[in-house]
């Protein structure tokens, strides 16, 4: 079975998704280059498993927009170029931003809580520079911040986007130094949401997601 889903049976995970990290990987490295055909026979060889799972995986990697599905063609991998990636990005800053503004102005004490939770965790997994299990962590922090926002279009628009990026994203995080200072810039989110600073909220949380200057240089140089 492939190194990167290898036991995943027995970790009690759904393997489809499991499947679909596995491939966002290499499409986000490389490994799979813009344009490569990705065939579920061949695929279902290479990982030792059934097409069903990988049928799944790949659905979900076109609903992120990761590949596109050609009718009697088959699935190729999306072509995105830095350009359109920045723009992304500073669409998810404003979303992010927005959700941050309004969890401040609306998070009630339940909803603080889960938060605070969700950064404590982030916490355990900074100090351990585990970079993946931090990943998964700062997922968990967003959701729940985007929630305590009481908009259901802003929460919709904001996953949509989030699936799309969720590799990028992921592969930001490998950047030297750089899972430290996410989380001291979710210190700076935390801590103005729980005293109800709308406006500070927003504007750190912007300043977390938005890529540029050092940041985008580094992105592009761990896609190279």
């Amino acid at each position: 079975m492939h190194k990167a889903v290898r036991g995943m049976r027995n970790a009690g995970g759904n393997l489809s998704d499991r499947l679909r990290e596995a491939l966002e990987e290499e499409i986000v490295t490389g490994a799979l280059e813009p344009g490569a055909r990705l065939e579920e026979v061949a695929l279902a060889a290479r990982f030792a498993v059934s097409r069903t799972p990988i049928r799944e995986a790949l659905h979900q990697l076109a609903a992120a927009g990761l590949i596109d599905v050609r009718p009697r063609r088959g699935a190729f991998v999306a072509e995105i170029g830095p350009r359109r990636l920045v723009e992304m990005f500073e669409v998810m800053a404003e979303l992010e931003g927005l959700c941050a503004r309004l969890a401040a102005r609306r998070a009630d004490p339940v909803a603080i809580a889960d938060i605070r939770a969700a950064h404590e965790a982030c916490t355990r997994a900074a100090e351990t520079k585990d970079v993946d299990a931090y990943y998964y962590r700062n997922e968990t922090f967003h959701e729940r911040i985007r929630a305590a926002a009481r908009n259901a279009f802003a929460l919709e628009q904001a996953t949509t986007l989030q699936r799309r990026l969720r590799p990028y994203r992921r592969l930001q995080l490998r950047a030297r130094g750089r899972v430290a200072a996410s989380f001291g810039e979710h210190e700076a989110i935390m801590a103005a949401i729980e005293r109800g600073d709308a406006e500070a909220a927003g504007q750190a949380m912007r300043d977390h997601v938005v890529i540029q200057g050092e940041r985008f240089v580094d992105l592009l140089a761990s896609l190279a």
